[in-house]
Formats: C-alpha cells, structure tokens, sequence
C-alpha cells in the first residue's frame, strides 16, 4: 500500500534559491525540488512514492532521484558511485541516513552502506549572499580490503521537467569559449575533460535554460579532468552529475581512508543566464581573498605585459624605455615575461632554472623593477613553476622529477615536460626558488603560467596529486608573501575555473588579443567568472594571433570591462594611436569601479550587435559592441530590461549627448542605437 503520511521534509533556502528533499526512513534522501525561489511555506504534502503509481513491468519498490543514487538495487540511471573490492562490494545503497545541520544554511547527510562496508557524507552550504549552492562528496572505505573507485559523483542535481537546452563552452587555444547549445532530449548529454587541467576545449561547467524562462547553473571547482552528464530519468526530470573523472587505479581507498570530491557551485535563477551569472559572479568573489582585503579588488591597475612586444628578446635598456613611456600613458603595472632566467633565448630551454639570465641583465633584475617602481608602477614577474626543459640545469640534475611512466618515451609539448609536483622534494625546490625571488626583489605580481596538457602522470596515475599539490604550493606561497597577487595563465584560456581561483586573482582569458574573437570569448567568460579577474587587454594591430587588423578605439573597447591592459610596445606608437590608448586608459580608470562591483547583464540586439551592461538597475554602463557591418537600413532598438518602470534614466554617450526615458520605455522598447562601423564599441553611461 502507498504510504500517505506526511513526508519528512527538509529545506535550504536562500533569497532567490530553494532546495528540498524528503527524508524517508533508512535510505538516502529524496530529491523533491532545486530551483528558482519557492513561495514561503511551499512543500510536498504527501510522499513522493505515495503520489506515483507503479508502472508495468517494474520494480515493486520505487526508486526515485536521491543526493546520491546507487547502482545495481534498481536505480537504472547514472549512478553517483562505481566502485569495487576486487569484483566484489559494487553494489551500493543507503541502509542508513544521518543527517547534520551544523547551522541554517548547511546539511550534511551521511549514508551507510553496511552490506559494502561503504560511508557517504554529500554536503550541501546555500549561501544567503550569494544564492549559490556549494555541494560536495565524501566516500569512506569502511571495509577491510581496498576500495577502487572508478567514479564518485561531486555532486547529483535534479533538474525540472522543462529543461530545454545546455549552454555549454568549447574551443581551443587561441580560440576559447566557443559557446555550444544543445537541445536536452532523452539522448544522455556529457562533457569530459581528460587533459589534466582544465582545459581550453572543455569548461567545467554549464547553464541549462528552462521553457519557463529559469535556468540552472552548475560549475566544478576543479583545476583537473572533470566529467558532466545529464540524463533523462523516468519522471520527466532529468539529473545532472558533476565530478572529477578518474583514471584507471588512480583512486584506490585502503582501508579507513577518505575519498574528497572536489565542490560543485550550482545556483538557478528565474532570470534566466544573467541571473545565474549574477550569482556565480558573487560565489566566485566569496571564494577569493585578496591582499588588502576587499580593497584589493575594487581598482584593478592597468597592466602593461612584455610578451608580444619584446617575446624572448630581452633589453635591459630597451625594457626601462618602455617602462618610462608605459608610465607617462597612465600604466600602473608592469609585467615582465618570459625569457629573462637560465639561458631562455627561446621555448627550448631552462624551464626549472629559476635564477636571472646575466648576459640578459648583468645586474640581475634589481635595477629594472627599481625602474619601475620609481616610475610610480608595481613590478610583476612571468614564472611557469610546473614546467620544466629538457635542456636546463634542473633536469640534468633531476630527470626523475619529470612526470613520467616507464618504458613509455616521454611526450613533450611546447618543448616542456611537467614536474612531479606530488614529490616533496619537487614542491620544496620550487617554493624555495620563487619565494627567493620574492624576497629579492619588489614584486607585486606573479603571472603564473602552465602551456601544455597533462599527459603522463606517474606509473600509477595521480593526476589529482598534481592539482592538489599545485594547490598546495600555491597556498604556501600566499601565506609566506600575502601582499603578491597571482595571475592564473595556462597557454591563455587554461585552468580557468573556481578551484584555482581561491589561489589566485586574475585570469588571461586567452593569447588571442583579436578584438574580434576577444568580444565574443569574454562574453562566455563573464557567463561564469566576475569581469575583475578576466584579463583583457589592448593588443597591437595586425594582432598577433590572426593578423586581423583593427582600430585602436575598437581596441580599447573591447578590452574596457575586464581587467585592462596592454600588450603591445607602448614605445613604437604614433601620436594619435598613443592619444587615443591615453583616453581608453583615463576611461577605464574613471569606470573601473563601477564596471566591476556590480552586477553585469548580456544580450543580444541582433543585426550583428551584442551589449553589456554594468553595474545596478539604477546606475548602470553599457556597452554596445558591433564586430561586423550592419544588413540593415536602420538597427534594431537596445532594450534594456532590468530598468525600472516608474523611473526616468538619463542616457549620456562618449560624445556627451544625453537623452532621458522612462524605465519602462526603456525596458520594453529601448533606445535607438547610433549608426555604428563595422568594428566599434559606443559606451553608454545609464542613471535613474
């Protein structure tokens, strides 16, 4: 008979968020509800299994969606754990629930198997401030054998019986965030990721749309291979897992040990993709710490980076000159890249042999970064710890501290093998090499590169102890100097996710400079990341990646609402180029603040023109950019529609014209965007 009392119920909510599961007697808890905000006092008020029938050629005992479904005792979809005691024990099913609530806002639920002597404790934090959901897995080996796990879920979300489309990120080097959509049908939709780190081809994480208008964001907190599904499950919904995927014999429990899954940030809003960016942006700020606390983050200094005007060619006269003419444009850090160590005339040697090239810089690197700091700017400084050359004084001394497997040639990739950061002699090398450099010389900035894919990973894949051990070695390096922000930069468009971003400060969203392709790459970015940390900088013309040319204004443009800054020899610009950098520069300064702590809204007006806007409902810059000339005799109004009905905005453009409008004009209808070339960005400053 159906049971029709009363569920247990348990909930989590948070101002836009709620999450609701039923708490059946020794099992793993139900899934009822994750989405936008339900009405104050909305729950089930029957047992899920009492309002089902049980269809034919079924099971007598209903299995639905729990935190953490099992395998092999009726449950036929994806399972959130695969894993065996030498072919025995791979079944798993909760016998017994506990469950923890160590505040408001937290619940833990911690599942027993007894018969596979298997612990599960899956964790779930809503945060009040932020309507993201952190979620995250822990599996116990509580046997007396080893427990090989093949698959441990992070995280397993319902999604509702209206879910449409996946809005995933695809792409390559040079070519990142290619936006993908897929229609969610019956047909199982995954995303893997086996490179290593995160990689250009494969973002960690997803939004998915609804009919209704909603959406659903998930991302892994992860700098390593990640997997993502969702699948269609018997009552219309479907389940989205995300984890960490595992190579074979690379988890292997002893007894008494602890599996840790990476976290998940999840959040839905039922403003559709800007509201889950909203949300994932204020996560993303949540998770980081940066040196002068909240201070730190709100004036992002514009940022000169020497690598595509000087690549390997170092000069120490040369580089004090464009120091001296970086600073008289209003640049207030200067990054000095690659090539400046061992004997690094080019990508084939001295990775590893962290000490200053003397026939570069005779006397070391002192009296440039005195240079600089006199100047008024702050000295950062390109290192690539993970990495080493074949051809260094380190893997002559160390060959053993190449990642390898035996018997298997090694594969190199940009002329680099990886290090062994899992070996402590390994992490010991490098903490006490960089911090040696910190301690030497005035630097504020580290850009912290790693330009090649993971491939071999030890003779018994650790793939996980690389990331964890790069994790580590970062956080030893933040606590040892907490005045050193870090830039995250893998080959450009690498390692960008929420792991790593708890480390670091600063994403380089991609080597591609090309304004054109830059418009639509930080678009997908800032789906997912906070404009503050996305590097965008004003590169030379024809860029260097494509060997399109475009104009300065369009330029400075596009790199306006990340983190700017310029990546070109500021000392060969002619007059008016180096005029119109001054004023993109002076523009960003006024902005930045405004274009940076607030929230950030995209859409599309069509005709080849997309926009942005920054800031509040009240108070707001957008920023309308064209990357192709128009079709059409006249353009399509810009509609903004977070504006508030009722109030009236004053719009006020570069040129100083202002117009004023009613919110719901302007939210409905919109504005009549000016005639704009096929290559511009108009600024538009919007206040109520």
């Amino acid at each position: 008979m159906p049971d029709m009392t009363a569920p247990q119920i348990i909930a989590l909510e948070s101002p836009g968020c709620s999450a609701v599961w039923e708490l059946p007697a020794g099992e793993a808890p139900l899934w009822r509800y994750w989405g936008p905000r339900l009405p104050d006092g909305a729950r089930p008020s029957a047992t899920l299994r009492s309002e089902r029938p049980e269809p034919s050629f079924s099971l007598q005992f209903d299995q639905p969606l729990t935190v953490f479904p099992g395998f092999g005792m009726g449950w036929f979809g994806q399972s959130a754990l695969l894993a065996d005691r030498g072919g025995h024990d791979w079944s798993f099913q909760a016998t017994d629930c506990k469950v923890e609530q160590p505040d408001a806002q937290t619940v833990r639920f911690v599942l027993h198997d007894a018969v596979a002597k298997i612990a599960v404790t899956t964790s779930y934090t809503l945060d009040p401030a932020t309507d993201v959901m952190t979620v995250r897995t822990a599996l116990s080996n509580e046997g007396v054998a080893p427990l090989h796990v093949h698959w441990l879920a992070a995280a397993a979300l319902p999604l509702p019986e209206d879910a449409a489309e996946v809005h995933s990120l695809a792409g390559r080097h040079n070519s990142e965030f290619v936006p993908v959509r897929d229609p969610l049908t019956r047909s199982i939709w995954r995303r893997e990721n086996r490179r290593g780190l995160t990689s250009h081809d494969c973002f960690p994480g997803a939004v998915v749309t609804c009919a209704d208008g909603s959406a659903y964001g998930a991302q892994i907190a992860w700098s390593g291979n990640h997997v993502q599904t969702i699948e269609w499950i018997d009552d219309g919904r479907r389940q989205w897992q995300l984890g960490e995927w595992l190579a074979p014999g690379e988890a292997i429990l002893a007894p008494g040990a602890v599996l840790q899954s990476p976290e998940v940030l999840a959040t839905a809003s039922a403003e559709g993709p800007n509201g889950v960016a909203h949300a994932f942006h204020r996560g993303i700020r949540a998770r980081m710490s940066w040196p002068g606390g909240e201070a730190g983050a709100a004036k992002r200094p514009v940022h000169i980076n020497t690598w595509e005007g000087f690549y390997f060619k170092h000069d120490e006269a040369a580089l004090m000159d464009l120091a001296r003419a970086s600073a008289s444009i209003g640049i207030e850090r200067f990054v000095l890249d690659d090539g400046w160590f061992g004997k690094r005339d080019d990508d084939t040697s001295s990775l590893g042999d962290w000490t200053v090239d003397k026939r570069k810089y005779p006397r070391g690197l002192g009296p440039l970064a005195k240079t600089v700091t006199d100047l008024g700017m702050e000295f950062g400084l390109w290192v690539e710890p993970e990495m080493v050359n074949r051809n260094s004084e380190l893997y002559r001394r160390h060959p053993d501290w190449a990642l390898h497997v035996d018997g298997r040639p090694l594969l190199e990739a940009r002329n680099q093998l990886v290090l062994d950061l899992a070996k402590p002699d390994v992490s010991a090398y490098l903490f006490d090499a960089i911090a040696a450099l910190l301690r030497e010389l005035p630097i504020g900035y580290l850009k912290w590169d790693h330009n090649r894919d993971l491939v071999h990973a030890g003779n018994q894949p650790h793939y996980r102890a690389q990331v964890l051990a790069t994790y580590a070695l970062m956080d030893r390096l933040r606590a040892a100097f907490p005045e050193v922000e870090i830039e995250a930069c893998a080959g450009g468009g690498g390692r960008i996710d929420a792991g790593i971003i708890k480390r670091t400060h600063r994403f380089w969203t991609s080597d591609c400079i090309d304004a054109v392709s830059r418009a639509q790459m930080q678009r997908g970015f800032l789906q997912f990341m906070p404009p503050e940390v996305m590097g965008s900088h004003v590169g030379a013309s024809p860029a260097h990646s494509t060997g399109r040319s475009q104009s300065m204004a369009f330029r400075c443009g596009v790199a306006l609402p990340g983190h700017f800054g310029v990546e070109l020899d500021a000392r060969k610009l002619g007059d008016t180029e180096r005029q119109e950098l001054m004023d993109g520069i002076a523009r960003y300064k006024a902005l930045r603040e405004r274009l940076h702590q607030g929230r950030v809204w995209m859409g599309d007006v069509g005709d080849g023109v997309v926009w942005q806007a920054h800031g509040s409902e009240q108070d707001m810059v957008v920023l309308v950019t064209r990357t192709q000339p128009t079709t059409m005799r006249h353009q399509p109004n810009l509609r903004l529609p977070m504006a508030l009905p009722g109030r009236t905005y004053t719009i006020a453009s570069e040129s100083g014209a202002l117009t004023q409008m009613d919110g719901g004009w302007l939210a409905r209808v919109g504005i009549a965007v000016p005639p704009l070339p096929g290559e511009a960005v108009l600024v538009l400053e919007v206040r109520s």
